[in-house]
Parts: C-alpha cells; sequence; structure tokens
C-alpha cells in the first residue's frame, strides 16, 4: 500500500510506502497551539517508508529544545509532520490523501485539553502521555 500526502496549496507532496500506525491525538497546549485547533491527530511511520515527492523546498522546520519538531509548508502553513532529530517520525492525519485505515488509539494529556474540547469516540484518554 501506497499513502500520499500534501499540504493545503498543494506544493509540498509527500508518499508512504507502507502504512501508518499508533494514531494518537494530543490535547496539550503545545499542540493546539501548532496545529491550530482541538489537538494534533498524528501517526507515526517506520523508517525508510517516507520521502519528499514534490516541495520539499518550501518546508520550513521548528525544532523545540529536546529534539522533536515540526515541518510546515512556508505558502500555506500546513503542519506536515513531526520529526525527531531532524528525522521525519511521524505524519499529520489531516496531510492524507486516503484513508489510511487506522483509529485514534488513544488521547493524550487530556488534563490540559482546552475547556472547549469535547473529546469523542471510544479511544481511552490518558491525562499525561501514555
Amino acid at each position: 500500500m501506497t499513502l500520499t500526502g500534501e499540504c493545503f496549496c498543494g506544493d509540498i507532496r509527500y508518499e508512504i510506502d507502507g502504512n501508518v500506525h499508533d494514531a494518537r491525538s494530543c490535547h496539550c497546549s503545545r499542540c493546539r497551539k501548532a496545529f491550530s485547533g482541538a489537538g494534533s491527530a498524528y501517526a507515526l511511520v517506520r523508517p525508510g517508508t517516507f520521502r519528499w515527492v514534490a516541495g520539499q523546498d518550501q518546508l520550513k522546520n521548528y525544532t523545540g529544545e529536546h529534539g522533536a519538531g515540526l515541518a510546515f509548508c512556508t505558502r500555506c502553513g500546513t503542519t506536515m509532520c513531526g520529526t525527531w532529530q531532524g528525522e521525519v517520525h511521524g505524519i499529520t492525519l489531516g496531510t492524507l490523501n486516503e484513508d489510511p485505515g487506522i483509529d485514534i488509539e488513544r488521547h493524550i494529556f487530556v488534563a490540559s485539553k482546552a475547556g472547549w474540547d469535547k473529546i469523542g469516540g471510544d479511544a481511552p484518554q490518558h491525562a499525561e502521555n501514555a
């Protein structure tokens, strides 16, 4: 299975040769800011399966003090992926073009979720990281 994804303006595109896994939604204050919403919807990619196919020069990377970061489109602002020590670690599920055939497995950092965030579904909710 090959999955494809792109940013809102379509300038940046990627492919994943295989499936994504370990889907989660983080509700911490940092993810709310980074994803401009209730939190993130994110899944991991297996090493060696991810590649940029267009627009990599349009990416801007932000890396925090502990080595975790994000890459986003400089034209439209779409958060494309998460990075760990400079490598793509996982993708934002909203950028996928196809249904990856997975569900959110857990909600994390719900103790710090926004008051207006009403979490639905039956995935377990964890006060912190799990």
